[in-house]
Parts: structure tokens; C-alpha cells; sequence
């Protein structure tokens, strides 16, 4: 970090809340404020100001790193911009057509689905590239002049520009971009496929491509608006990956920030489980809106190439995480049966959960908690939000009612039904891809995580978990220890019996010196090795297959090897087919952004504040406060330990020991 730079402000925008984290020469702060939806800066501005930053970030003195979800509820909401989708002659309705499955297989009646990319806005030209990469039909300047007429007269906010196999020649599709961003009368967001992913699978490419222009313009107008607010301190965006990019290149990459919040969390779980050498972690992010869950291996966040967003493919790399609608907001019904349902519909940040007293009417999990006194109202955010326990009965009683129980009892049948949907969501990503949770630390993190942690693990059958120092806030943490970092992806389609080498070296050098000259455009150090770290991967399938494995490069026999190996993990079974190289993949992360955290300094064990008689638990129930607890402090379940973000429930038969950086171990007894 710039001499300069003195503070450094990590900030995530959730659905409910927004968080900060500060870390400066006077240690680490934290701060939440009510998200703004229609205008996500204001939120941000609003806590800079509250942390009293104003003057320090005019004077350029505060590193800002964002972590925003502008292109996610954009894309979830099919609220892009309205955007031309060129392609070759023919294949105008790639998109619309795709691959042709059904969400659910046995489902007869499907609604048809929405295209993408209106008729009319699907232009087409000619030239063609055969799928060696060989121009077998020239674009001409007449396909050029035909192409701007028509784009003349539909005036699109926005161009991407797919051709056929133009991951093996991008020749054509250059030529296209050139030309429009010469003789287009106005300056639409442009961008094409052998950009922003030069793979193979035209469909998932297309939607990529489409995806980035569609988005594009409302991600370069927020950020430049953030920016504008913020500067002349440097600002720094998450991407879906898990690494930093600047704000001024991730303006144009809108696609690579579709996880931008939720990999904040990751990147703050993989520098935890590293630095505490933690071997297995297994994380769930439980804030106001939704649930993110994943899994890190060896401390290192996986990535797949495979995600969704809605109902689209996002073939570019980003975290692999799973995500359902149950948060601290999720709404409580009954569907056309009588039978009670949690979610996916959130109360969000306006109105909020009945007890936030906003308006809402309809129960939420939040609401559920604090009647059982599992969420204190005193204590909620150091009080800068008065939550209305009544508004929260209230809201219960009339499910309970219909229901023919307590409140207490639908209260209860409320957090069970949250819990199974995240226990559920913990299976996918476990459990269906040949992982046993029993070998893994649950982590928690987010507002509402520490409060379901125990009944998590207890439902999965773990006996271990951890909830981090300032889990509250940990994706805003994680903004801090994120790496800067570029990611690249080349097809090189061969099987790994024939592969050359000395070619895949060579293509892996000049997918560097491209990743390199990124960073360098954004002022660092690409000269200092020690402080770059390179990984090398490769997307592998047995011949005749369509789906892919992602694994280290190891040189064609030993990755064809170790192919075989995670087939048969992933999958049960090996075949006596042949391995495919299909995708090289590289990633270069600066490790110069380094942060320290503050050790906890007290030596004296704490004593319960209070003891409570809570619904549910036959033994009454003891309240620390977390900030008071000693290093190597141990409390029995059940048990309440406060802080100002969040709040821990551990249960009976479960205890937690406090470490030196205040991070809860916690042990099934």
C-alpha cells in the first residue's frame, strides 16, 4: 500500500445492510448502515461520513476497496440496458435457442422462457471462421456498411459482438469493433467474445458477452459516480474471482463482479483458514437476504466456470459457491395447502423485518429470533436500530394463529425450516461433489450467521465449527485481505496424449505477460517475483464428453492422471477413454496489500452479564459480551455471546474457546 495511503475502507453492499471495515494506525472499526437500493452509493457515502473519512478521502489518503452488487441485481432483475447482439449469418437465434434442457425434467408444462436479445435487436453479417481458426469467407466492407445502417436506425445502448470460433481467430470480430467505434455517431458500450471469454461453446460465450454489454453501461455509470464521490482516494472493485481489480478496468468487465460481494466473505475465510491453519472449511454467509455457501480446501477458494445467475450461464470463472434466499429478512407463509414456508422472498432493507418498524407486516426470521430472545434488542447494532420486539409478535401471531400454535412454537418452526434450507444448500456443496461434511470446520459469517451455526452443524452431523472476529462484517474484511488479481482463460483443444508442450508453455507465457501487463496498467510492482503469485490450470474431459474437470497443469501425463483421479472422486467412476485438454487457464495474484490484524488483548475471563430463560433450552441461558472475553476462554452452551455486528448462539453440548484473535473455535462436546 502507497505510503500515502494510511487507511484503507473495506466496504460491502448487501440487500439489507452495507458494511464497513476500517483498518488504520489506531486499529480496525467496523460500521453498518441501511443498504440504499435505487442509489448504492448513497449508502457507501453516508458511512463514509459516519466514520468521519470525509476530509481524509478528499485528501486522497484512504484506500476504498467495494465490493458491489449493481451487475448482480441487474442481471437477477433483467434490468441491462437494451443492448444488439451481433453474430454470423444463420445464427441470429443462438441465444434464444441455447442448449434446449428444462430446469426440471419432469416438468411438462414449461413456460416459455424470455429471449435474451429481442429479434429485431440480433443482427447479423458475414465472413466465417472454421473451427480450425481458417478465414474460409472474407468479412467485407459491404457486411461492415450493412451492419452500420442498421445499428444506425436502432440506436442500442449497448453491442456485443459474438462471431463463430473466434476464441481461435478474433480476426473478424476486431474488425467489427473498429469499424462501429469509428463511424457509429454516438459512443454505445461495446464488446465482444474473444474478449471477454475466448473459449469454446458458442451459447455460453454469447451469453457472457451479452451479459457484459447489457450490464456494462450501469456498472461504468455507478462506478464512475462512486468515484466521483470518492475521489481522489483510489478505488479498488471485488470481482467474482475473489481478487481486486481497479475501478476504472472493472468499469468494462461488468460480467467479472456478478459474486462481487459474496467473494469478499471467501476471501476473508481462505486468509483465515491459512493463517490459522485450518486444513478443511466449509462456510456459509447468512445476511439479511440471502445465503451463500462454499467450500475451501487446503484454505484455497475454488472456482467454476460453470456458475449461473438466474437463469443464464456464466461461463467466466467465479467463486464456487452455491446461493438460496433464506436470510435474516426472508418472509414466513403459508402456501395454498396451510403449510409453512421460509423465503425466498426477503423484507430487504425498506421496510425490513416486521421489528425494524419500517412498515413491514409479515414475519421474518430476524423477527422469529428476537421473540425467542436469541437476538437481543439492546445490544442489535449498539442500538442504532431500535427493533420493535411488539411489531415482531405481532407479526408472528398472525401465522401462529392460522397455524393453531404459540407464538413461540411458529417462531421456532420458523428458524427450523430457515435451517434445513441452509443445511440443504451446505449438502450441494459438499456432500453431491463427494465431500463428507464431518471432515470440515463450518465457518460462519454475516449478521445473522452466528445465531444458526450449531443447529447447521448438528444437522449435517459436524462436530466443529469457527466464527470469526468480526463475522458481522467479515465480506467487508475480506474486501482488506483480498489479493489484487487477474485471471485469463485460452482454448487449446488436444488431447493430453498428443499435447506439445513447448506450445502450452508458450501459450501459458503470453497469457502472463497479458495478466502482467493488467496489473501493471494498474500501478504495481510486476517486476517484484516475490510479490506475485502464479497458478496454472487446465479444463480437462474424457473425448466425446461435453462437461469439463478444472485442475492444476502438471505437464500432459501427470495431469491426465490426476484427471482420472478427480473423475472418479467427483464421480464414482473412471473411463478408459482418453483425456481431452480443452481450456489453460492462468491466475496472478499481487500478495503486496498485506494487513495485520489486532490481537486480543484481554487477560481476564469475562462473566456472564446477564443469564436468561429462553424458549428451547432446558438449562437458562448465559450472556457474554464477545469484545470482554479472554484468550483461551472457554464457554459452555447454551450460551448468548454479543458484539456489536452480530450475534453467536452456542447450544448445549456445544462449547467455544476464544483464540487471540477473538475468533470462537467451537467443539461439539
Amino acid at each position: 500500500m502507497d505510503t500515502q495511503l494510511t487507511l484503507a475502507l473495506g466496504v460491502d453492499t448487501g440487500g439489507t445492510f452495507t458494511d464497513f471495515v476500517l483498518i488504520g494506525k489506531d486499529g480496525l472499526q467496523t460500521h453498518k448502515v441501511l443498504s440504499t437500493p435505487d442509489a448504492p452509493q448513497r449508502a457507501i457515502l453516508q458511512g463514509i461520513h459516519a466514520l468521519g473519512l470525509a476530509d481524509a478521502v478528499a485528501a486522497g489518503q484512504v484506500s476504498i476497496i467495494h465490493g458491489s452488487t449493481v451487475a448482480t441485481n441487474a442481471a437477477l432483475e433483467n434490468k441491462g440496458v437494451r443492448t444488439a447482439f451481433i453474430t454470423n449469418k444463420g445464427f441470429r437465434d443462438i441465444l434464444t435457442i441455447g442448449r434446449q434442457t428444462r430446469p426440471s425434467l419432469y416438468y411438462l408444462e414449461m413456460p416459455p422462457a424470455d429471449k435474451p436479445v429481442p429479434q429485431n435487436l440480433c443482427l447479423e453479417v458475414s465472413g466465417r471462421v472454421d473451427a480450425q481458426g481458417r478465414i474460409i469467407q472474407e468479412l467485407t466492407t459491404a457486411d461492415l456498411q450493412k451492419l452500420l445502417a442498421d445499428l444506425e436506425a436502432l440506436k442500442p445502448d449497448a453491442i456485443a459482438i459474438t462471431l463463430l470460433f473466434s476464441f481461435l481467430n478474433e480476426d473478424h470480430e476486431t474488425r467489427v469493433e473498429q469499424y462501429l467505434r469509428e463511424h457509429l455517431s454516438w459512443q454505445p458500450f461495446i464488446c465482444r467474445s474473444s474478449s471477454v471469454l475466448p473459449e469454446y461453446r458458442e451459447y455460453e460465450r454469447g451469453i457472457a458477452t451479452w451479459l457484459n454489454a447489457s450490464l456494462g453501461p450501469l456498472v461504468k455509470n455507478y462506478l464512475l459516480d462512486l468515484k466521483q464521490g470518492t475521489k481522489p482516494s483510489p478505488l479498488s472493485i471485488m470481482q467474482s474471482t475473489g481478487g481486486t481489480i481497479s475501478a476504472e478496468q472493472a468499469a468494462d468487465k461488468a460480467v467479472n463482479l456478478l459474486l462481487s460481494g459474496p467473494a469478499g466473505g471467501l476471501a476473508a475465510a481462505s486468509w483465515l483458514a491459512r493463517t490459522l491453519q485450518i486444513p478443511g472449511v466449509m462456510t456459509f454467509d447468512m445476511g439479511g437476504t440471502s445465503t451463500d455457501v462454499a467450500l475451501l480446501d487446503d484454505g484455497n477458494i475454488q472456482l467454476s466456470s460453470e456458475g449461473r445467475i438466474g437463469s443464464w450461464p456464466v461461463a467466466v470463472p467465479m467463486v464456487d459457491m452455491h446461493t438460496i434466499g433464506a436470510g435474516g429478512g426472508s418472509i414466513a407463509w403459508l402456501d395454498a395447502g396451510g403449510l409453512l414456508r421460509v423465503g425466498p422472498e426477503s423484507a430487504g432493507a425498506r421496510p425490513g423485518p416486521a421489528c425494524y418498524g419500517l412498515g413491514e407486516e409479515q414475519a421474518t426470521v430476524t423477527d422469529a429470533n428476537l421473540l425467542l430472545g436469541r437476538l437481543q434488542a439492546a445490544s442489535f447494532m449498539d442500538g442504532a436500530i431500535s427493533l420493535d420486539e411488539q411489531a415482531a409478535r405481532k407479526a408472528i401471531a398472525n401465522l401462529a394463529e392460522k397455524l393453531a400454535l404459540t407464538n413461540e412454537e411458529c417462531a421456532a418452526g420458523i428458524i427450523k425450516i430457515a435451517n434445513e434450507h441452509m443445511a440443504q444448500a451446505l449438502r450441494v456443496i459438499s456432500v453431491e461433489k463427494g465431500h463428507d461434511p464431518k471432515q470440515f470446520r463450518l465457518c460462519c459469517f454475516g449478521g445473522a450467521g452466528g445465531l444458526h451455526i450449531c443447529a447447521l452443524a448438528n444437522a449435517l452431523g459436524m462436530t466443529r465449527g469457527l466464527v470469526p472476529m468480526h463475522a458481522g462484517v467479515l465480506s467487508a474484511l475480506g474486501m482488506l485481505l483480498a489479493p489484487v488479481e487477474r485471471h485469463l482463460s485460452h482454448n487449446f483443444q488436444q488431447l493430453l496424449s498428443a499435447c506439445d508442450e513447448a506450445a502450452i508453455r508458450q501459450q501459458f507465457a503470453t497469457m502472463r505477460e497479458q495478466a502482467l501487463a493488467g496489473l501493471a496498467a494498474e500501478g504495481l510492482d510486476t517486476l517484484d517475483n516475490d510479490s506475485l503469485e502464479s497458478e496454472y490450470h487446465a479444463d480437462v474431459r474424457y473425448h466425446g464428453q461435453s462437461s469439463t474437470l478444472n485442475l492444476p497443469w502438471q505437464g500432459p501425463d501427470r495431469t491426465a492422471e490426476d484427471f482420472h483421479q478427480l473423475h472418479a472422486s467427483r464421480y464414482g467412476h473412471r473411463l478408459h477413454a482418453e483425456p481431452e485438454l480443452v481450456n489453460l487457464r492462468i491466475s496472478i495474484k499481487s500478495t503486496a496489500r498485506q494487513h495485520e490484524l489486532p490481537e486480543n488483548a484481554s487477560e481476564v475471563a469475562a462473566k456472564p452479564q446477564q443469564v436468561l430463560s429462553l424458549y428451547g433450552f432446558a438449562d437458562e441461558v448465559k450472556v457474554y459480551q464477545r469484545e470482554a472475553l479472554a484468550t483461551g476462554q472457554k464457554i459452555s452452551g447454551p450460551a448468548l455471546i454479543l458484539e456489536k455486528n452480530a450475534t453467536t448462539l452456542i447450544e448445549a453440548e456445544w462449547c467455544a474457546i476464544s483464540d487471540r484473535f477473538g475468533n470462537l473455535y467451537l467443539d461439539k462436546q
